[in-house]
């Protein structure tokens, strides 16, 4: 991966116009306007990865090399999650999916905690899944890198890329299910539509969680809660505010996002908007199979070789600023006291578990989405019926 120029030290000379010999340049999404001379081009680095983990030895002590010096980093096969040994204060040990109880507590929870605080909450675990807080040096050392930025980038980070899908997807889903599984009134499903909403901004503005905004605004964008025509009805009503900031702010700037037409400020972001590079990383992954994730991500972005383009500069220049995400992160997050509970409503082990149970938490993926999509369609057309005009 090559260096920025902005922000590494160990980066290449790059001329300010682009080579009529090189690949097509593309504009750093995360250079400011100063910066707009400076390009990122698609060709390789002389400072290939080998070579910059031989620099990094070299630099080790005398000492430091009699330990255990993993001199090549290690390739991780199997899933961060492990939900069926998962030991939650919310659940029992084998519950079953969707279990009232829990669903209960959940929404519970979600009731009492503010927009804010949640906001927070799910960003401190999307770090820790990220790789881009709590990272030790021998995890560091067994990634080869420093960061979970710019290992996702890298081939033997296939397994990261799969982590972060897992839990974007899972987010999405959780939030969707307690949005259709609220049974009462269209003002008590507008008024948890609109603190959804607040989520999602505090996300963006607050935050600077673009991976997690991006759940949130899935959820909300999925069909089976789009087609909820009294509920946006009501939120327009009752919440006028949150229903203009999600259909004039909020949605625009996540379509502009996904296509390329914009990126979050450098100096706001703590988890960068990913899941369009992981998608596009892990699209030709999958051996004999597509997953739905796939195909919709394939239709989302239309693979307009623009976006594509444009994803995969940005993921060059994310590989880079690792540091730079770690660092707001933990500015964003001091003196943050989590709540454990409000915490476990946010973890993906917890969702994966309250979604399809015990014994179906780690079935195939493929199956498991396929499932919930039916589920949602079950619970929505329960809400507001079908008609013919659908």
């Amino acid at each position: 991966m090559t260096s920025s120029p902005s922000f590494s030290t160990h980066s290449d000379p790059i001329d300010p116009q682009p080579s009529p010999s090189r690949s097509p340049s593309y504009l750093d999404p995360f250079l400011s306007e100063a910066d707009e001379s400076c390009y990122t081009e698609v060709y390789p680095s002389i400072h290939s990865y080998v070579e910059r983990l031989h620099t990094h030895l070299q630099s080790i002590s005398v000492d430091s090399l009699t330990t255990n010096v993993c001199l090549s980093p290690l390739v991780q096969t199997v899933s961060a999650f492990k939900p069926t040994t998962y030991h939650s204060a919310l659940m029992p040990w084998e519950n079953k999916a969707l279990e009232i109880s829990i669903l209960q507590r959940v929404k519970d929870l979600l009731d009492e905690v503010d927009p804010r605080t949640a906001a927070k909450h799910i960003t401190k675990a999307d770090c820790k899944v990220a790789r881009i807080l709590e990272v030790s040096p021998e995890e560091q050392s067994m990634m080869g890198v420093s960061s979970g930025m710019e290992l996702l980038t890298l081939p033997h980070g296939h397994q990261l890329r799969q982590n972060l899908l897992e839990r974007f997807e899972t987010m999405s889903i959780l939030l969707a299910v307690h949005l259709l599984g609220s049974t009462g009134s269209h003002e008590e499903r507008a008024s948890l539509l609109h603190k959804i909403i607040q989520i999602a901004a505090e996300l963006k503005s607050n935050m600077g969680n673009m991976f997690g905004f991006a759940a949130v605004m899935r959820a909300l964008d999925l069909p089976q809660v789009s087609r909820l025509k009294q509920t946006w009805m009501t939120l327009r009503q009752r919440h006028t505010e949150g229903a203009v900031l999600y259909e004039t702010t909020l949605r625009p700037y996540m379509k502009s996002m996904s296509i390329g037409k914009e990126s979050s400020s450098l100096s706001n972001t703590t988890v960068p908007h990913v899941v369009p590079l992981l998608t596009l990383l892990e699209t030709s992954s999958a051996v004999g199979e597509e997953t739905e994730m796939d195909v919709e991500m394939d239709v989302e972005m239309d693979v307009e070789m623009d976006v594509v383009m444009f994803h995969l500069g940005a993921g060059r220049t994310i590989a880079q600023l690792g540091c730079i995400f770690q660092s707001n992160a933990e500015n964003k997050l001091q003196g943050f006291q989590e709540d454990p509970e409000v915490l476990e409503l946010f973890l993906t082990d917890f969702q994966m578990r309250l979604l399809w149970g015990y014994k179906g938490a780690e079935k195939n993926q493929a199956q498991r989405y396929a499932k919930y999509n039916q589920v949602l369609n079950a619970l929505s057309n329960k809400l507001e019926p079908a008609t013919g005009s659908h």
